[in-house]
C-alpha cells in the first residue's frame, strides 16, 4: 500500500470521528466542506471552476453537495472518498505527486483546529521523504512572486533553496529560513502558519543555512 493510501485510510478514520459541523484551519470550511472539496476534486473537478472566485464557505458547488436536495449523507460521502479517485482521473495515476500533500495538509486541517491542538503524529520517515518530495514543486510555487529566498529545512534531513526566479530576483538576496519536519514545513508553505511547529531564521541566519 503506498503512502498516499495509507494517508486516505487515515484521513478516512478521523472524518468519521469528527464533527461534521467542526471548523477548521481553512477559514470558512467545516470538516463537512472540507470533505466535499476532497470528493469534487477527484470525481468532478470540472465543477470547481464554478466555485472559483466565491467567498471561502459560499462555494455553490460545494454547498449543492453538502445540503442541495440530492446530497448524500455525510457518512456516505466519507465512503465516496474512501473508495478513491475514478480510473480516468490523474489522482489516480500518479497518487504520490498529486494527492499525498493534499491529504496531509487536509487531515492536519481537521486534527489541528481543535481548541486545544493536538501533538504532530509520529510519520514513518519514508513518508515523510515522500511528504519532502511532494512538498518542493509546491514550494515553488507559493514562493514564485516572493521578494525573497525560502530555505527549507528538515532538521537532520534535506534541505532546499527555493528562489525566486530571474530576472524577478531583487539584486540583493534577502532569505529566510523555515526549520521543521516536512509535514509541518508543508503547513507553512501552504498557508497554516499559525499551525505549523517550524523554526524561523532570518537573513544571514537563513543564508548561512543555505550555504550548507
Amino acid at each position: 500500500m503506498s503512502w498516499t493510501e495509507q494517508e486516505r485510510d487515515a484521513l478516512v478514520e478521523t472524518l468519521l470521528a469528527a464533527d461534521p459541523e467542526a471548523p477548521t484551519l481553512c477559514e470558512g470550511w467545516t470538516v463537512h466542506r472540507l470533505l466535499a472539496h476532497l470528493v469534487l476534486r477527484e470525481h468532478q473537478p470540472h465543477r470547481m471552476v464554478l466555485d472559483a472566485g466565491a467567498a471561502p464557505g459560499n462555494e455553490p458547488q460545494l454547498t449543492a453537495l453538502i445540503s442541495g436536495p440530492t446530497a448524500p449523507s455525510y457518512r456516505d460521502l466519507v465512503q465516496h472518498f474512501a473508495d478513491g479517485p475514478p480510473s480516468w482521473s490523474p489522482f489516480r495515476w500518479a497518487p504520490e505527486p498529486t494527492n499525498l500533500l493534499e491529504y496531509v495538509v487536509h487531515h492536519e486541517d481537521i486534527r489541528r483546529a481543535t481548541d486545544g491542538g493536538v501533538e504532530p503524529r509520529p510519520l514513518p520517515v519514508a513518508m515523510q521523504q515522500a511528504i519532502w518530495r511532494a512538498l518542493l514543486p509546491m514550494a515553488r510555487l507559493a514562493n514564485a512572486r516572493s521578494p525573497i529566498d525560502l530555505v527549507l529545512v528538515a532538521p537532520g534531513g534535506p534541505r532546499a533553496v527555493i528562489r525566486r526566479p530571474w530576472p524577478l530576483a531583487p539584486r540583493r538576496r534577502l532569505a529566510q529560513a523555515i526549520v521543521g519536519e516536512p509535514v509541518e514545513l508543508a503547513l507553512h508553505v501552504m498557508g497554516r502558519q499559525n499551525a505549523a511547529q517550524v523554526e524561523i531564521l532570518c537573513t544571514a541566519e537563513a543564508l548561512d543555512v543555505s550555504a550548507h
